[in-house]
């Protein structure tokens, strides 16, 4: 068990449409560890806000800032930052405001967005919102292996459509200090060597990751959603990732295979 007064305090954010019970069997795992895990519903991903859609990006980053400030971050005792999937657009806006409060972000089937990315440009405009898309179609935009149909009644029962002004948010960074802080891929649907090759060639959504200075790359081969498909296998991921040094801030990357 790991000693939590040592441990940096773990916060998980979830992908669009999810809210903090996504990580339910991960916070099991985490919590017989020992490590103090605080879990995340974003602004507009609460079913009980009458005015979710309307929710934006900033209000998204504003609320992680928060949590990060309640859960005692500081540069003397910065935190850790977990973001799954489309997590990585606000999380990606904490990190260039302030990377001195981040010990290290885990990006889990993700990765940091560039200055001027929009996750959907073409949405059309107005305070509507998205509804979870049928798993038919969403499966041909991120795999959906290891979720058994109990696990998919559940995401659909539980899933909160996503704003739009999130999906057409645009992300504004200035602070290359972002890229300094401690990287951890977890990549499940792309193999890690795929990552890697698209980055060092610039494709648009990897081409962030190229620019990190400390990045240790760790494939856990499954779909989209590890929390559910394979969560004792992410929790340990994340354990090691919170627990290990926090990096010299020097180039390089540094893969495990599991």
């Amino acid at each position: 068990m790991t000693n939590n007064a040592s441990s940096p305090t773990i916060i998980l954010i979830a992908g669009h449409w999810l809210g903090s019970w996504a990580w339910d069997e991960v916070l099991e795992h985490l919590n017989a560890d020992g490590l103090r895990s605080i879990p995340m519903t974003l602004p507009g991903l609460d079913e009980w806000d009458a005015d979710r859609a309307s929710r934006t990006l900033d209000d998204q980053a504003v609320a992680i800032e928060q949590t990060m400030i309640r859960a005692g971050a500081s540069e003397a005792q910065p935190v850790v930052i977990v973001a799954h999937s489309g997590a990585n657009a606000p999380v990606s806006l904490v990190l260039d405001r302030h990377p001195e409060l981040v010990r290290r972000v885990v990006w889990v089937d993700s990765g940091p967005v560039a200055s001027g990315s929009v996750f959907a440009p073409d949405v059309p405009a107005g305070p509507d919102e998205f509804p979870l898309p049928p798993f038919a179609s969403l499966g041909e935009q991120a795999s959906l292996e290891g979720l058994t149909a109990e696990v998919l009644e559940r995401f659909r029962a539980k899933a909160v459509p996503e704003p739009g002004p999130v999906l057409r948010g645009l992300v504004t960074l200035t602070n290359d200090a972002r890229r300094a802080v401690p990287t951890t891929l977890v990549c499940c649907s792309i193999p890690s060597a795929q990552v890697m090759k698209l980055a060092d060639a610039g494709h648009p959504m990897f081409a962030e990751v190229s620019k990190l200075g400390h990045v240790d790359v760790v494939d856990l081969p499954t779909g989209h959603w590890p929390m559910w498909s394979r969560p004792g296998d992410l929790a340990h991921i994340l354990a090691a990732a919170a627990t290990s040094p926090a990096g010299d801030h020097t180039a390089q990357r540094n893969r495990t295979r599991r």
